[in-house]
């Protein structure tokens, strides 16, 4: 057995389709909360086969009036699938005229309605009463509520230097508005439509960002909540213990062995073939036997054999 590192991030959820009539007659869309953000800096495994499940994003919603989806959850699994190893729950949509729906992280309200509640995350925002929807929660951050006009921003993900660069994932997406849309959450979250200048902003690939927030509007592409960011799945272990296959891509950081699944995939670790054998720093002396007469192969330490 050996440990590694594994960072695994679900699917954000997507942001709600707001009306299609004319700004300010009914309440704005609120964003989708964050994919769940599940971040193990040593979690025991042994030599095997490792089922890799990378959770799709909420489906965007075209239609008006319709609540955000959930994401998908993303997970690594040992062998036949009898043992879950980690797990990450999938991003909560945002709602039109409703509370958000719960998830990793939770998204946005809208007309006076609270946020989804984050069980890997945070919670998303309050919409305002007949008027801006609120931000998706994110892994770090609590999605911010809807004012007047103003969309809540999405809550702040969270940075990760598992790869040895630092990215932050998971963050929420932004409450549509008439007048000033919320911005995505970092992390991959994307901005909430407003009226007569943008479409909501779907969640960035591999971040388990939440989709935007619709606006109320009669342009019906703003009507429209943004789909969810997919997730990833990270691992990383010491050069020296394994070797591997799988993965979307590979790298190196200093001892360790990164790999990363952009899609669901299989990852085998194989124990690595053993070197010279050390025992506190010195080498151990392999013996052959001729005619039943050892013959070791000795050699220096200190500069002595």
């Amino acid at each position: 057995m050996a440990n590694i590192k594994l960072l695994v991030v679900a699917g954000g959820g997507s942001g709600a389709g707001a009306n299609g009539t004319a700004p300010g007659t009914y309440p704005d869309a609120g964003g989708g909360g964050a994919g769940g953000y599940n971040y193990v800096a040593s979690q025991t495994v042994t030599a095997g086969t490792y089922t890799i499940t990378v959770g799709a994003g909420g489906a965007a919603v075209t239609a008006t009036v319709t609540q955000g989806n959930n994401g998908n959850n993303s997970s690594i699994v040992q062998g036949t699938g009898t043992t879950t190893t980690q797990t990450a729950t999938a991003g909560g949509g945002g709602a039109i005229n409703a509370a958000g729906k719960n998830g990793g992280s939770g998204g946005g309200g809208s007309n006076g309605s609270g946020g989804g509640t984050g069980s890997q995350g945070s919670n998303g925002g309050t919409g305002a009463a007949d008027a801006a929807g609120a931000g998706g929660g994110g892994s770090s951050a609590v999605g911010a509520n809807g004012s007047g006009n103003t969309g809540g921003n999405g809550g702040a993900g969270t940075s990760n230097s598992i790869t040895g660069s630092a990215v932050t994932y998971a963050g929420g997406g932004g409450g549509g508005a008439i007048t000033t849309k919320g911005s995505g959450g970092a992390g991959g979250g994307g901005a909430g439509a407003d009226s007569g200048a943008s479409n909501a902003v779907a969640g960035t690939a591999n971040t388990g960002g939440g989709g935007g927030g619709g606006v109320t509007t009669t342009v019906s592409a703003e009507n429209d909540g943004a789909a969810g960011g997919s997730g990833v799945v990270i691992c990383a272990f010491l050069t020296s213990e394994f070797t591997h296959t799988g993965g979307d891509s590979t790298g190196t950081n200093g001892s360790e062995t990164w790999v990363q699944f952009n899609s669901s995939g299989t990852l085998t670790l194989t124990a690595a073939a053993s070197g010279i054998k050390t025992v506190n720093g010195l080498a151990i002396a392999s013996v052959k036997t001729v005619n039943d007469l050892a013959i070791a192969s000795v050699g220096t330490i200190n500069g002595l054999s």
